[in-house]
């Protein structure tokens, strides 16, 4: 049964001319404030760790000339004060961080599932399903360091390192000067410098892990015809061969990172040593007491210690950036189905179809040269309402494609389909997506089975139906024995995709859903695929004998095994058109 379909068409935003990492940011908004208030106690809990290094420099200087205990009171209660707030900041601002950024990436989860629904199943054929799912989770899961990792920890770091620098110029302006020189260095040279070590390895990383997980899949998923075939060996060693490439991109990164920590590490030495020189130079001129001498001294210690991640948020930047770019490939691609801006009301039943001059393309395939893609050509055909439309072709030569188009997972390019009602027809364009499925009814090649009970696979076609409908759909797809023997009944599990299903079975269990359905159009598409001439002719008969009296689309490239006499029209797709058959039964 197909999915249920948003009744919206896709209006383009005013942000995708933007950078992807930007577009993403910008998702952000509706979580400003939080993010702001994350912002904001990150900063104070960083001044509080320079603040506790400062006065505890200060009390330490101060108390070694031993003046009476009353004279330090203000200086141990602002240490105190310091070293407990640095932990409630702390805790405070991953609390709040982490609140904003999922928040966020919540938003950005669910536009992308919105996206996913309105492109599925046409829209996403030239992905591989490892690929997709790792873009969709991997990638979509990663997008969360935009916030976590790069924008709130450079925001933080100005809002902290602002006020220690004064406070440093203030005391020692030539310190303070030094101080800020090499702040600039760590935010934004070694960052460039890191960045421009590990820039390839880093938008390698994401594609790579993509490209092994979609390799992953299809080798477990097809374990057991590598084993037969003795091919397991070749694609393991293809598995290995991408993993040594995904290590060497991570090892790059991580040399990057090695860098950064060495140039930050020599930036806040610097610093140190100028601050020292710069200080004793003012001491002797009289120019700073020498008890605050430790305060310009250590102060930049902790300054550069609250920046020390920079460079490793500025490294991430080419892999999230990339990340957000495989995102957007899928999220970005033209809707295969456009939703009328005022659907036309559905036709009274019951309903015949109408194909005229029909032409067919997938959005994003063909030459990447040309920005056409290929095209298929039908032929025009008529069935009456309860007839029987026979379609054949060679593999490949777009049987699948005419069957997503009967059901809007795909438009025509050119030409039309027309649900044939009693009193008048309409084109199916005119109809939203949800009143095409209503009423037409696709059974896959390859019905997706869930790893759940018999009972839950066959009520997704209605969630409302009761245990007892399910059991006579059931009985009329011919399962009715087979269930009578589980020990379960209903409630056996099926296992991982049905693998406690034969093939026949799990056509069976298709032809129940569709049943359940109650569609009055019914679309079957290569229903005899994986199972052998005998147990195919069975199922052909017990699929015709179920849907008696309705409309069926039988798509197959195993005519042979049909009587010519059940069809009420015949429809040659990649070979020679036939005329269609009379108009009746």
């Amino acid at each position: 049964m197909s999915a249920t379909a948003s009744a919206r068409s896709r209006r383009p935003s005013r942000s995708e001319g933007l950078h992807p990492l930007l577009r993403i940011a910008l998702t952000g908004r509706p979580v400003a404030g939080r993010l702001a208030l994350a912002v904001l106690i990150g900063a104070a809990a960083s001044g509080a760790a320079i603040g506790l290094t400062a006065t505890s420099a200060y009390l330490i200087s101060r108390a070694s000339e031993q003046p009476p205990v009353l004279d330090l009171m203000v200086t141990i209660t602002a240490v105190r004060f310091f070293g407990i707030s640095r932990g409630v900041f702390r805790y405070l601002e991953r609390v709040t961080s982490h609140d904003a950024a999922f928040r966020v990436l919540g938003r950005v989860r669910g536009r992308v599932y919105e996206r996913l629904e309105r492109l599925a199943p046409a829209g996403l054929a030239e992905f591989r399903s490892g690929d997709l799912l790792a873009r969709l989770v991997d990638d979509v899961d990663g997008l969360a360091d935009v916030w976590l990792r790069v924008l709130l920890p450079y925001l933080m770091a100005a809002l902290t390192v602002t006020g220690a620098v004064l406070l440093v110029w203030y005391l020692v302006p030539a310190a303070g000067i030094a101080l800020g020189l090499s702040l600039l260095f760590v935010a934004f040279a070694v960052p460039v410098l890191t960045a421009t070590v590990a820039r390839r390895a880093e938008r390698r990383i994401a594609v790579t892990r993509g490209e092994l997980a979609a390799e992953t899949l299809e080798v477990l998923a097809g374990a057991p015809e590598l084993l037969v075939s003795g091919a397991t060996d070749g694609r393991l060693a293809c598995l290995s061969e991408i993993d040594s490439r995904l290590a060497a991109a991570e090892a790059r990164t991580s040399l990057g990172t090695g860098l950064g920590a060495l140039f930050s590490g020599l930036a806040g030495g610097a610093a140190v040593w100028i601050g020292l020189l710069a200080g004793i130079a003012a001491v002797r001129a009289g120019a700073l007491d020498g008890v605050a001498l430790a305060v310009v001294v250590l102060t930049p210690l902790a300054v550069h210690e609250s920046v020390m991640g920079l460079s490793a948020a500025a490294q991430h930047v080419p892999a999230i950036s990339s990340m957000a770019s495989r995102v957007l490939e899928v999220t970005s691609r033209r809707d295969p189905v456009v939703e009328p801006a005022r659907p036309a009301d559905l036709p009274s039943g019951p309903y015949g179809l109408r194909i005229r001059g029909l032409k067919a393309a997938y959005p994003g395939t063909g030459d990447p040269a040309s920005p056409e893609p290929p095209t298929l050509e039908f032929p025009d055909v008529e069935v009456a309402a309860g007839g029987r439309l026979l379609v054949t072709g060679p593999s490949g030569a777009g049987k699948t494609t005419f069957a997503n188009l009967l059901v809007r997972f795909l438009d025509p390019v050119a030409g039309s389909i027309e649900l044939v009602g009693s009193v008048r027809s309409a084109e199916l364009r005119s109809l939203s997506s949800d009143d095409v499925r209503r009423v037409i009814c696709l059974c896959e090649q390859e019905p997706h089975v869930f790893d759940t009970t018999v009972l839950e696979n066959v009520r997704l076609a209605r969630p409302t139906a009761s245990e007892a409908d399910i059991a006579m759909a059931l009985e009329r797809a011919q399962l009715g024995p087979w269930i009578a023997s589980l020990p379960k009944g209903l409630a056996t599990p099926v296992g991982e995709h049905g693998a406690r299903l034969s093939g026949g079975q799990r056509q069976r269990l298709a032809l129940a859903r569709a049943l359940l359905a109650d569609a009055p159009v019914v679309v079957f598409d290569e229903p005899t695929e994986h199972v052998d001439e005998e147990t195919a002719m069975a199922l052909t008969a017990d699929l015709l004998s179920a849907t008696r009296r309705r409309t069926v689309v039988m798509i197959t490239h195993r005519p042979e095994l049909i009587a010519s006499t059940d069809w009420q029209a015949r429809l040659d797709i990649g070979l020679e058109a036939s005329p269609p058959a009379g108009s009746a039964s």
